[in-house]
């Protein structure tokens, strides 16, 4: 077995606040930023990791990614059994006080589990999801880890699913070579745009293909009307519009919002109170239906998506690459929402969200779910070039990635130019800013800015 020789870290940041791609009600001033981690064997294998944050705080992560790798370096791991390391990082006795199993070291464990995923699919010369989906069920399984969930999905319910899915899979695998995944795109919907880039990204995304479009919402509720009244005439009848609050409202709120924005028929909404708020979002299921209720990207483990599905508080589960312990915690994500019929529309955008978080729908359609009905990845067409692999996506569907790996590896140029504070671009914008004065917001607060 490999032994990991080295864990190598760097604080990554994007100045998106500078055109405010990505901004909403609650993130007003994201720069798109990754907590990156290397992980390299004996064998001069290299696996890559990525976590990603909105700036500010970003170190925080690595920090965490530096404390979690002294668990691996120095020791053998069984690319084999991925479910073994995972459990070694996740339940160390000491760091899971830190959470547990929540926030900035579950993230970080999540990294760490994604860099050793990348390993494995690069050794097996697959892209992940081909690699999760030609692994056994018994292995599968083994990955997913049980503990404060059992209740709502028992290992033997796990492997029923599994056996289920593998009935016609290498079909469906060759049906995802030709024809891809559909996505939905965010790209006109930031808060930060003006109503004319609104209409005009809208209407592109309709030509390219895009079937569903969406929209943040929660700053004003008489702007909010008025956006989704221009999207609705941009896309026309028959393009879904869903909206998302980042968690801006109290209950009621929610409530009282989304039916004055009914009228222009939202196809969901995301996040509209707070992730840990499971009764929360059951009440506001019940009160804003037949608009569907979304979330997921911020949810801390497989253990409130779980109290989220027994309560019957969402319509679709929004699983993020990053967000959590990686992938064995949403391989139980997917199978948690296989169990109670809820379908799964991936959180992307970021840095690298797309690149990673597409295997998991490609995975669940070929050996999980087997469907695609109401199923669609979000993309966001923001910072793909600074990645080796970057998604492809054509008549708004994701074409499936072939290269072996994860999809996380960035490109060495773009990793030197972006190492924040001492890349060459941060240093030119700390500097004097973009050419206009302006400063981007990780790098505003720095006294040295």
């Amino acid at each position: 077995m490999p032994v990991i020789t080295a864990v190598r870290t760097r604080d990554v940041r994007f100045p998106t606040s500078l055109e405010l791609d990505g901004s909403d009600a609650v993130n007003v001033d994201p720069d798109y930023s990754a907590a990156h981690v290397e992980v390299e064997t004996d064998e001069g294998a290299v696996g890559t990791g990525i976590v990603f944050t909105c700036g500010r705080g970003n170190e925080v992560v690595v920090a965490a990614l530096e404390s979690y790798g002294h668990l691996l370096t120095g020791r053998e791991v069984d690319l084999d059994d991925l479910g073994e390391a995972s459990r070694r990082l996740v339940h160390d006795s000491q760091l899971r006080w830190l959470g547990p199993e929540k926030g900035v070291s579950h993230m970080a464990c999540g990294g760490l589990v994604n860099a050793l995923w990348d390993l494995r699919s690069r050794r097996d010369g697959l892209p992940l999801w081909r690699v999760l989906s030609a692994a056994a069920v018994d292995e599968l399984v083994d990955v997913v880890d049980f503990t404060h969930i059992s209740d709502a999905l028992s290992p033997a319910a796990a492997r029923d699913l599994l056996v289920a899915g593998a009935e016609g899979k290498e079909q469906r695998v060759q049906q995802l070579l030709r024809e891809g995944y559909p996505a939905y795109t965010t790209t006109p919907g930031w808060l930060g745009y003006d109503d004319d880039k609104l209409v005009r990204l809208s209407r592109e995304a309709v030509a390219d293909g895009f079937g569903m479009i969406k929209l943040k919402v929660g700053g004003d509720l008489d702007d909010d009307r008025r956006r989704l009244r221009l999207a609705r005439e941009a896309v026309g009848p028959d393009v879904r519009i869903a909206v998302d609050a980042n968690q801006r409202w109290e209950v009621g709120e929610a409530v009282e919002w989304m039916r004055a924005l009914a009228e222009h028929r939202p196809w969901w909404i995301e996040e509209p109170t707070s992730t840990d708020d499971v009764l929360g979002h059951a009440t506001i299921r019940r009160g804003v239906a037949p608009v569907k209720v979304a979330t997921g990207e911020a949810v801390a483990n497989r253990i409130v998506v779980k109290q989220l599905l027994q309560a019957g508080a969402i319509d679709v589960l929004q699983i993020d690459a990053t967000r959590v312990a990686g992938v064995n915690e949403n391989v139980a994500n997917l199978l948690l929402a296989a169990r109670f019929g809820v379908p799964v529309c991936p959180h992307a955008g970021g840095v690298g969200l797309c690149e990673l978080v597409q295997h998991f729908s490609f995975f669940d359609f070929a050996a999980v779910t087997g469907t695609q009905e109401d199923r669609a990845i979000e993309f966001v067409d923001h910072l793909h070039e600074h990645f080796t692999d970057p998604v492809v996506v054509r008549g708004g569907r994701y074409a499936a990635p072939t290269a072996p790996g994860t999809g996380a590896r960035m490109r060495p140029e773009s990793l030197e130019r972006w190492t924040f504070p001492g890349g060459g671009g941060w240093r030119e914008l700390i500097a004097g800013g973009d050419g206009t004065g302006r400063v981007p917001a990780t790098a505003a607060s720095r006294s040295d800015a």
